[in-house]
């Protein structure tokens, strides 16, 4: 029995393996993601050309040319993130090579590590698996974040042998569980919304585990907290300021696209009864889960993500509340959630997921326009193309100049510059420099022809 049910788990990861580098082809490029790229070939701000230029004459931009301790210098520079990942993804595309694609393969292979955990927490706790993966899977937060080349993937999975180990109840486990939650912060800051409750569950039963676990992760933190001094200074306006009612309504919107997606979009006429119907399906799944003990455990882990999100926004005056960051509490949603829904829901549920995942992979309304502009772009060869320099030169020209034919003349504009005449004129409204230079235009859509 134990033989089959290892072979089903296998079968079930070989099916999400599928799945996650389906997505990974199929869905376009973003803005974030040119961070990781440019990092990693050495250059974490391109010194594009300031005249016309062909697409495929700055391809060696995207090479992977770096080192660790450049990454390391760039990122305490002007970035606020640690290095972990960066490291890990340069020498991954130095071996595997420097394709957008490529890259976020390597997200994929930490995702179905993390898919592993998850089944065998689910395995150990007594719970079915394959219903626990899947709707882990088919979060679209979870298969948004596991795709992207972007340090969320590592993280996840960290964090989930992190607690299982810890879940293994003894003092080896607590040991190994420091070790993964100090990697995954060390991956991602706000890997600590895992940390966190799963710290305090030790100490109430063990405290000398949880001495452990702290020693494990010191080295760390005190690395952590390096990068973090250097960097927290960095992005200053990348969020909104903080208030309570806009804070809230962020994490209910962005709290049910992370489960859901874009499904209430793509209702048109009918958004208000969809959203209704997945609120309704939502707590359900939660009041379910609060009657078993298992549930109301991986409900307080899943509840870190958004109360953490909330504490940092009151001590740092912004909002930093994405679907990207309530990603953390997805595989804690699925273990506590799956196990006790009744079939049909749990049949209705994974349907949804499916739907929400399938609009991950093929619609524009839940995906990034770079991609898009530039295959739109392409139906006039010869033109002059601008596009706007965006605040940086990374998240607006990087995805875009990605995906363009090598034969695109691209000119890239900065607020105050207008398009040539007769230039095909890109409206990428991404940023505050991408969205003024837009503005001058006179583009109402994503590109007009000359």
């Amino acid at each position: 029995m134990a033989r089959n049910g290892r072979r089903s788990e296998l079968i079930l990861l070989a099916l999400a393996g599928l799945l996650l580098v389906l997505a990974a082809w199929l869905r376009g490029p973003e803005y974030d993601e040119a961070y990781s790229i440019f990092l990693t070939a050495g250059h974490a701000r391109p010194d594009w050309p300031q005249a016309v230029f062909t697409a495929g004459s700055v391809r060696w931009l995207y090479a992977p040319h770096g080192n660790l301790g450049q990454i390391a210098h760039d990122l305490r520079q002007g970035d606020v993130h640690p290095p972990l990942y960066f490291w890990l993804l340069e020498g991954w595309r130095r071996v595997a090579g420097a394709g957008w694609f490529t890259a976020r393969l390597l997200s994929v292979g930490f995702t179905l590590a993390g898919l592993a955990g998850l089944a065998r927490l689910a395995s150990w706790r007594g719970v079915a698996v394959a219903p626990v993966l899947m709707l882990a899977l088919l979060s679209y937060g979870f298969l948004f974040t596991g795709i992207l080349a972007r340090p969320f993937a590592l993280a996840q999975a960290l964090d989930i042998w992190g607690v299982y180990a810890l879940l293994r109840g003894d003092a080896r486990g607590a040991l190994l569980a420091g070790l993964c939650f100090g990697a995954a912060a060390f991956t991602d800051y706000l890997a600590v919304f895992t940390a966190g409750p799963a710290l305090l569950w030790l100490a109430a039963r063990a405290p000398r585990r949880a001495a452990l676990l702290v020693g494990a992760m010191l080295p760390f933190l005190a690395a952590c907290f390096w990068f973090f001094l250097a960097q927290h200074g960095s992005r200053g306006g990348q969020f909104a300021a903080f208030a309570w009612s806009p804070a809230l309504a962020a994490l209910a919107r962005d709290g049910g696209a992370a489960l859901f997606g874009g499904l209430p979009l793509y209702a048109g006429g009918l958004r208000l009864a969809v959203t209704l119907l997945l609120a309704l399906l939502a707590l359900a799944g939660a009041g379910l889960a609060a009657r078993r003990p298992d549930g109301r455990l991986f409900l307080a882990f899943a509840a870190a993500a958004p109360c953490g999100l909330l504490a940092l926004g009151v001590i740092f005056h912004n909002t930093p509340i994405e679907i990207r960051y309530l990603a953390f509490a997805l595989p804690w949603v699925a273990l506590a959630i799956a196990p006790a829904l009744p079939r049909p829901l749990l049949a209705l549920w994974l349907g949804l997921g499916a739907l929400a995942s399938f609009g991950l992979m093929a619609s524009p309304l839940t995906m990034q326009p770079q991609g898009r502009a530039a295959h739109l772009a392409a139906a006039w060869p010869g033109a002059v193309v601008a596009l706007p320099f965006g605040n940086d030169g990374v998240g607006v020209p990087g995805p875009f100049i990605a995906a363009a034919p090598d034969a695109m003349r691209l000119l890239l504009l900065r607020p105050g510059d207008l398009p040539p005449p007769g230039a095909v004129r890109v409206a990428i409204r991404a940023d505050d420099a991408s969205r003024a230079v837009s503005a001058g235009m006179g583009c109402a859509a994503l590109v007009c022809g000359p």
